[in-house]
């Protein structure tokens, strides 16, 4: 499936014809792309309770099931896999021999509300997002929503407790500035990150993003990549640069191929690539 790419207004270099292709379908809600070094992506089909692998030239296979209708995906350096359950209302790590080891459940004594995007720095500090959608709003146990940091050696921390809901969330490629989506506030705010994992300097980068923002990822430049009405990319001072349309609305994305210069976008009941001609930010 082919689409072009939507223009907002005079741009700065923007990629020129940028073609859309679909590589997966048949999805229930795709989320949660993250590529690995080992050549394939993994993404998460959560109402399915499963991740699926994808390796390029190849078609989808299931890679995991019973996932706790894990969400959003990442990786670190050692290959371990990071899950967000939100049904279990935990964040887990999969070790490469299939060993899974919950890294957090409980705030002060209290679950979780439903651990929904995380990303780890390439030093081991850890960043997650827990909003609640849905029904998981009737069982909170927190009394609000927050984005959340552990360190290297385990300890966890609140970061911020927006009032509106984080969800997706990203590290810049130098490793130093960590950036939150309010789908609620449809907004994104930066927090500067110190040599320890420590966030600070809390602010609104990009104030207004059409539709509800979800997945965001960066590129090498800084550039930001939000799925939201459509996929929107935007400059590291958070000005519109172009729109990436595609036929169904757009949950998250990641870069992927040996090269890093392919976009992989989950949307709802699909998945997309793009290629580009930058790569994205390398985050393990």
């Amino acid at each position: 499936m082919i689409a072009l790419v939507l223009l907002f207004g005079l741009l700065q270099a923007a990629p020129a014809d940028i073609k859309v292709e679909k590589v997966a379908s048949r999805l229930a809600f795709a989320e949660g792309p993250v590529w690995s070094r080992e050549g394939y992506l993994l993404y998460s089909d959560a109402p399915n309770n499963r991740i699926l692998k994808l390796a390029p030239g190849e078609r989808a296979v299931t890679y995991r099931e019973d996932t706790h209708g894990a969400n959003g995906l990442t990786l670190d350096a050692l290959g371990r896999l990071y899950l967000c359950e939100w049904q279990s209302r935990r964040l887990t790590r999969l070790d490469k021999k299939g060993n899974l080891e919950v890294l957090a459940e409980k705030w002060e004594g209290k679950k979780l509300n439903a651990p929904n995007d995380v990303a780890v720095r390439h030093d081991g500090n850890i960043y997650f997002t827990d909003p609640a959608f849905g029904s998981q709003n009737d069982t909170r146990e927190l009394d609000f929503y927050g984005v959340f940091h552990i360190g290297p050696k385990g300890e966890m921390e609140v970061i911020a407790k927006p009032k509106g809901r984080p969800n997706g969330i990203t590290i810049s490629s130098n490793g130093k500035a960590l950036y939150v989506v309010n789908s609620d506030e449809k907004n994104v705010r930066a927090y500067d990150l110190d040599k320890a994992g420590a966030a600070s300097n809390e602010r609104i980068l990009i104030p207004a993003i059409e539709g509800v923002p979800d997945g965001i990822r960066a590129d090498e430049k800084g550039n930001l990549y939000i799925a939201a009405k459509d996929l929107f990319v935007f400059s590291p001072q958070g000005k519109l640069l172009y729109g990436i349309k595609l036929g169904e609305t757009p949950a998250n994305c990641a870069f992927g191929d040996a090269d890093l210069q392919t976009l992989y976008i989950t949307a709802q009941s699909s998945v997309y690539r793009v290629r580009l001609d930058v790569k994205g930010a390398v985050q393990y």
